[in-house]
């Protein structure tokens, strides 16, 4: 008997069915069976399920003889189940990864409750995914499982069959299955919420609910939609046979109006000429279950007077009046944008007019969105070194402070392109600090590679470029690579990396305060995971499988997530994407886990382990994608892991930190951290403000002392009890 029977209909969705299939089939957690109703398709359909039936004896396919519509194509599904528990799943909707695992996860939890309501989001042809506006209702905190009683909210969800999981005992026993006819998640999912004895959430997107350009059954234009009265006489016939749920008829009402006229108000629902018949109809329905019921809001009083009165000329009056408002109010903020930016323009010109101030410098990091990294580095150092220049962030681009600071500021830091309306003064000193040591392909290297530039202006970078009066460079590579890709007539300062500073001043008492503000349990490795973006994929998702590697690897370790799509929830899971600054996760972590990260190369500066993952297939989408200086397999700054399985034992040994990755890691710093000693930052300030020459010296590699990790003083101490490495890294043998 497999834990979950996964049932899938599948009618007409055969450019998605394969990539449907295949979600499931790929689950880490592999005990299912996968139930494919082919429902009469005329399509290929059919034959791509015996395909996937052909190679996979988990699948089971099911061809109907006759099209009898998505509601009876479950019930087929239904009737050949085994599992514990049923997921239905649309032909042209996706599983997560990892998504079964999390709920056969939840569900031990939680002592096999009846049902267990999971996430979705919304993905879009443009590539655009967007979670559910009320994941709030999924909150995993509280008691668990419960009944809808304590959790009424539930019953805000989207109303549909495939954001939960059901226990096939309680479906059997309760005798649900799916009504013929549009809407026939409807009077299903209210009957299954209202008889479940045991409900738990979670938190966490299951489901990727595609919505298609054409095709889906509820955006057709068909009198079908008609079907909406019948479903909602099917639940409140659930009601009248089970007295005890009476008090859930308020609240079903409301919803019923609500989901009316949603349908009426959508343009593209109704056929011409019908729409006074769905309100006639709306109106006998609401006269026949109305009851009575908390004040409504106002939005909600007008609804429910239109549709018990019947006013269609009055619902489309309003209809338009609601159009016309809305494309007045749009032109109004359009008109006031134009004349803001206008006085905006006008308010710049006039400070570029006015005395440049000697005294400001300006400073911005990522695009305006954080205070960090090299440019935040470098304020710190205006501050100690050059205190008679004040320093500030630049604001907003729509407030007049900001294009006061660019007018009159002599100094403008940044490490990303300036503002491309920027008029450089005479004496206005630009420095672009870039953002680390390029692994991945940048500035006009990318103009053979589409993907990863993304729609790049690159005229408008060489007009940035020529405004540039400094560049950074963290070492020799650094250099060379900047000044051909980002050709100019700057001046390079080959002084190190700023941000890196921290890395040698920090003591260990900052590493144990950032540690606990993290949560990072005490006498526990921390991993920081890292990967780079893949600039080939819409959706971001994780090279690894972090639960797994967990559990993999014990207690011990916990994992702070710095990626660029979800991230797992687990108690041992820290997200630290949306963290203010890379370098105290670096600080408070250790060993770095990565693939192609720059990162790499700033953490190679504090002596701690980097262990690379890098799997032959994603190594090949990426350099096609983005492409790489130089193959850092063959030059890593430790041991290289080209599978989950060899990196799982890369930690289990104790390889991550043994001899070989001590080795490897000092041969990279040697190369790509000669100057981050520092005082990379006091350099700079010293050179492009002081105007000095005879700059600090830079320490020898050998003569710095970076702060020691948690793991490393843990190393020393004799009740150590995490594996020491066994030998030399196999893995790197080749190298």
């Amino acid at each position: 008997m497999p834990r979950f029977s996964v049932i899938v209909p599948a009618y007409k969705v055969q450019a998605y069915l394969h990539e449907c299939l295949e979600s499931v089939l790929s689950q880490s957690y592999p005990d299912l069976e996968l139930i494919a109703v082919d429902d009469c398709s005329p399509d290929a359909s059919g034959a791509i399920i015996d395909e996937f039936a052909a190679r996979d004896p988990r699948v089971q396919p099911l061809h109907l003889t006759e099209n009898q519509g998505l509601g009876r194509a479950r019930n087929a599904g239904l009737a050949r189940a085994s599992g514990d528990y049923l997921v239905f799943l649309d032909g042209d909707d996706t599983l997560t990864p990892h998504a079964l695992r999390a709920i056969a996860d939840r569900l031990k939890e939680t002592g096999e409750p009846d049902l267990v309501v999971y996430d979705y989001a919304r993905t879009y042809w443009s590539g655009e995914t967007v979670r559910n506006v009320v994941a709030d209702q999924l909150t995993e905190q509280g008691t668990a499982p419960f009944r809808l009683e304590d959790r009424p909210g539930l019953l805000k969800l989207l109303m549909v069959a495939w954001n939960k999981a059901y226990r096939r005992e309680f479906v059997e026993r309760e005798g649900f299955t799916f009504p013929p006819g549009y809407y026939e998640d409807t009077p299903w999912t209210f009957p299954v919420l209202m008889a479940a004895e045991s409900i738990t959430t979670l938190d966490r997107v299951c489901v990727h609910y595609r919505q298609r350009r054409q095709g889906s059954i509820l955006s057709t234009t068909s009198r079908k939609h008609f079907d909406l009265f019948e479903q909602y006489e099917r639940v409140f016939a659930f009601l009248d046979a089970h007295p005890q749920l009476a008090r859930w008829r308020p609240v079903l009402f409301r919803r019923m109006v609500d989901h009316v006229t949603k349908v009426f108000a959508r343009r593209d629902r109704l056929p011409r000429g019908s729409r006074a018949e769905f309100l006639r109809k709306a109106r006998a329905h609401y006269r026949r279950y109305r009851v009575p019921g908390p004040p409504l809001p106002l939005g909600s009083r007008l609804r429910h007077t239109l549709i018990r009165w019947g006013l269609h000329r009055t619902y489309r009056s309003l209809q338009l009046a609601a159009a016309l408002h809305r494309r007045t109010v749009k032109l109004s903020v359009k008109l006031l944008r134009t004349a803001r930016a206008t006085a905006l323009r006008l308010h710049y010109h006039i400070q570029l007019r006015l005395p440049l101030r000697a005294d400001r410098a300006a400073f911005t990091a990522y695009d305006g969105h954080e205070h960090g990294c090299n440019p935040g580095a470098l304020e710190e150092a205006f501050r100690t070194f050059a205190p008679h220049i004040r320093t500030t962030w630049l604001p907003r681009p729509d407030t007049a402070a900001y294009w006061t600071t660019l007018a009159r500021s002599k100094y403008l830091v940044s490490d990303t392109g300036f503002e491309p309306r920027l008029v450089k003064r005479p004496h206005q000193v630009l420095v672009q600090t870039l953002e680390g040591t390029p692994l991945g392909h940048a500035g006009l290297d990318l103009q053979e590679r589409p993907a990863a530039a993304r729609g790049l202006d690159f005229e408008g970078l060489l007009d940035d470029v020529d405004k540039w009066d400094y560049v950074l460079s963290a070492n020799r590579h650094s250099t060379l690579t900047w000044e051909r890709v980002y050709p100019g007539s700057y001046t390079t300062l080959e002084y190190g990396s700023p941000r890196s500073d921290v890395f040698q001043k920090a003591t260990s008492n900052d590493v144990t305060r950032l540690r606990e503000s993290l949560g990072i349990p005490e006498d526990s490795v921390a991993v920081l995971y890292a990967p780079a973006r893949r600039d080939h994929c819409r959706t971001q998702r994780s090279p690894l499988d972090l639960e797994r590697l967990l559990r993999r690897l014990g207690p011990r370790y916990v994992v702070l997530a710095r990626t660029h799509g979800p991230v797992p929830k687990s108690a041992r899971i820290i997200d630290v994407t949306g963290h203010p600054g890379v370098e105290p996760l670096c600080l408070a972590s250790d060993v770095l886990l990565t693939d192609y990260s720059s990162l790499m190369f700033d953490y190679a500066g504090l002596d701690r382990p980097i262990v690379l993952h890098s799997a032959d297939d994603d190594r090949a989408a990426y350099e096609a994608a983005r492409g790489t200086y130089f193959d850092v397999r063959a030059f890593p700054p430790g041991a290289v892991a080209r599978s989950e399985d060899e990196l799982i034992d890369i930690f289990a040994t104790g390889h991550w930190r043994g001899s070989r990755s001590t080795q490897l890691r000092t041969a990279f710093r040697e190369r790509f951290c000669p100057y981050d000693d520092g005082r990379a930052a006091e350099r700079v300030v010293r050179r492009v403000v002081l105007g000095e020459t005879d700059l600090p010296p830079v320490t020898p590699l050998a003569e710095r002392h970076p702060v020691p990790s948690a793991a490393a003083a843990l190393a020393r101490s004799p009740q150590a009890t995490v594996p020491q490495p066994g030998g030399p890294l196999t893995v790197t043998d080749s190298l």
